[in-house]
């Protein structure tokens, strides 16, 4: 028999009665039996009670740690959302920062190219001045020395100078 067939109560086995016979069981044994059976029965039935009740509060809490894990899941997916989030923003961030540092460092040396350009030509255009001042300064010397030598051979002529 299983137990949706036959419940048995300790008042079922208090009250139960037995038939006496002539050659029967000793009646005081049978009910010492009986009482002890009751309390024995008596007291399973309080632990399964209290073990029911500690099987729910174990479901309840199991429950209640699968709601934590989920959140503990989700708190983690989340966390690391958010840290790919992160890394894909500073990637961006540190390629729109290395392509605006490698436009202006272009910009810079177009700069000191056009610089060194300019430079180069006022060298050039001084240089130039130079040789030329130079070129004048020599001709206005030799005119002069010219004019000397010209002076000093007057003066051993004995000639007037022109």
């Amino acid at each position: 028999m299983n137990d949706h067939e036959f419940r048995l109560t300790p008042t079922d086995i208090r009250a139960q009665q037995f038939r006496r016979s002539a050659f029967g069981y000793d009646v005081a044994a049978v009910e010492d039996f009986r009482s002890r059976v009751s309390e024995a029965f008596e007291r399973l039935m309080r632990e399964r009670a209290a073990l029911e009740e500690r099987v729910q509060s174990t479901r309840e809490q199991l429950k209640a740690y699968r709601e934590q894990e989920k959140a503990l899941n989700e708190a983690v997916v989340m966390a690391h959302q958010v840290r790919e989030d992160i890394h894909q923003t500073a990637k961006r961030e540190s390629e729109l920062q290395l392509k605006e540092a490698r436009s202006r460092a272009d910009d810079l040396l177009v700069e000191a190219r056009t610089a060194e350009t300019t430079i180069r030509r006022d060298i050039e255009e001084a240089q130039r001045q130079f040789a030329a001042y130079i070129a004048a300064f020599r001709r206005l010397l030799e005119r002069q020395l010219a004019e000397i030598d010209a002076l000093a051979e007057h003066e051993r002529d004995g000639s007037p100078p022109v």
